[in-house]
């Protein structure tokens, strides 16, 4: 029989090379490729790096336009219903009520925001949109359509005193097109709207 000059395998000849691609994977993946990514984003898209807060005058932050923030008062646009944490709107709890659509209790939730969507305003003409009376996936969505923006501009321009046409030319100028052009639906920013609505026709306690 020939001898043969081949290694011996052992347990260490094992363990280093495995070591030694964990240490280089963790180096390159849990370090180097974060840092790149957080280099590239925080030069080419600083505000979406630092989650797209939004400032006042003060420069005090005062929201995210990611994350939609519960709006009560007559005098601004309101966004969707939120179902994410106990009282809504908690980007820690995001999520939707999970109902099916021919649950009971979704029906029944339904019919009770279109009764308080009409009482809230009572000089609005056309359809509901569906926005208004449902809570979305995430219960944090920043958007409306611009036709759930139109529905509430009687009751705005009522509450500011100001015509309808003066509210509708705000909203115009705050809708966002298809993403790409071809991405989602016509949106509005319901933070970014009612700044702009303060900034116009000054701000209402």
């Amino acid at each position: 029989m020939q001898a043969t000059n081949e290694p011996k395998e052992t347990i260490l000849s094992h363990l280093v090379p495995a070591v030694l691609f964990t240490v280089v994977t963790i180096v390159i993946f849990g370090l180097l490729y974060p840092t790149v990514i957080w280099l590239i984003g925080t030069v080419a898209f600083p505000s979406q790096t630092y989650g797209s807060l939004i400032e006042n005058d003060k420069g005090t932050v005062v929201g995210s336009s990611l994350i939609g923030q519960l709006f009560t008062k007559p005098q601004y646009f309101q966004g969707r219903p939120s179902a994410a944490g106990k009282n809504g709107y908690d980007p820690t709890q995001t999520g939707g009520t999970n109902l099916a659509p021919t649950s009971k209790k979704l029906i029944d939730s339904v019919a009770a925001a279109v009764v308080a969507l009409k009482k809230a305003n009572p000089d609005a003409t056309g359809d509901i949109p569906p926005e208004l009376v449902t809570s979305s996936a995430s219960g944090i969505d920043p958007d409306i359509s611009p036709q759930g923006a139109y529905y509430q501009i009687p009751r705005i321009a009522k509450a500011r005193g100001v015509s309808q046409d003066a509210i509708r030319s705000i909203v115009d100028a705050h809708v966002q097109g298809r993403t790409f052009g071809i991405l989602g639906e016509p949106r509005v920013n319901v933070l970014e709207l009612n700044r702009a609505l303060d900034a116009a026709t000054g701000a209402k306690s």
